[in-house]
């Protein structure tokens, strides 16, 4: 059965582990949607991991739609997370619910994350929310870097 954020939820209140690795391409999101993985995240470590990047911040939207794409298309029940790159929501709240919606409506992801607490982006996530959209948090150890 396909993940969602209510089965997500659900997990949490019977004290399930939840279980989310990153995949950027085709292969390894079938191998671990094969596997069982709960969630997959497209991350925007994909600048340093796939691209040779020094760090992530020059990821766009086009190249995280361009991987949110080949593991939405290799996945059949995991949860796909598209990450939010740099400056794709700390411009304005109608700039971060745009881009959101892209992650979504054009690479197939069924919840957004971004790095930062609700005290720094509350408005952000609420607005993201309101537009239907779910929001994964994460503080991250090595954040937009």
């Amino acid at each position: 059965m396909a993940k969602t954020i209510l089965s997500f939820r659900e997990q949490k209140e019977r004290g399930e582990k939840i279980s989310v690795l990153t995949a950027y391409d085709y292969p390894m999101a079938m191998l671990m949607d094969e596997v069982g993985v709960d969630g997959i995240l497209v991350g925007d470590s994909l600048g340093n991991a796939v691209m040779g990047m020094e760090n992530t911040l020059g990821v766009t939207m086009e190249i995280m739609l361009h991987h949110l794409k080949m593991v939405r298309a290799a996945v059949k029940e995991a949860l796909v997370i598209g990450d939010m790159p740099f400056l794709s929501y700390q411009i304005s709240l109608e700039e971060a619910v745009r881009n959101a919606g892209r992650l979504v409506a054009e690479g197939g992801a069924h919840a957004v994350k971004l790095e930062g607490s609700a005290r720094m982006f509350g408005n952000v996530i609420h607005g993201i929310i309101r537009a239907g959209i779910p929001v994964m948090g994460h503080i991250g150890l090595t954040p937009q870097s």
